[in-house]
């Protein structure tokens, strides 16, 4: 990371702005949640929705709902350059009419 990179909260993150989390202001506890989850400083990510006092982040295929106070202790820097992270819609393989932009485990083929 350079010096000039500036880190935003991830709430302040525009919608479809593919970004790299870069720190996780949280205690132990938090950070092994979100390492659980499969969230670690330097993962891809970007907000796909923004849900009353939450939001949907998507990294990769993984889709994760979190809370505003979470979301507030994580920052992000921007990426310049497109990723591989699909914004919206069903992912590879999944059937349905509508796409939702959340993908549950049962939609994915193993």
């Amino acid at each position: 990371m350079s010096q000039a990179t500036r880190l935003i909260r991830l709430i302040d993150l525009p919608l479809d702005c593919p970004a790299r989390l870069v720190q996780i202001q949280a205690g132990r506890q938090l950070a092994r949640r979100l390492l659980a989850l499969g969230l670690r400083q330097g993962s891809l990510l970007q907000v796909i929705q923004r849900r009353g006092r939450g939001l949907v982040v998507a990294s990769g295929a993984l889709r994760i709902a979190i809370g505003m106070g979470i979301a507030d202790k994580l920052w992000v820097s921007l990426e310049s350059e497109p990723s591989e992270i699909q914004p919206t819609g069903l992912a590879q393989g999944s059937t349905g009419s509508q796409p939702t932009g959340i993908v549950q485990p049962w939609d994915l083929e193993q």
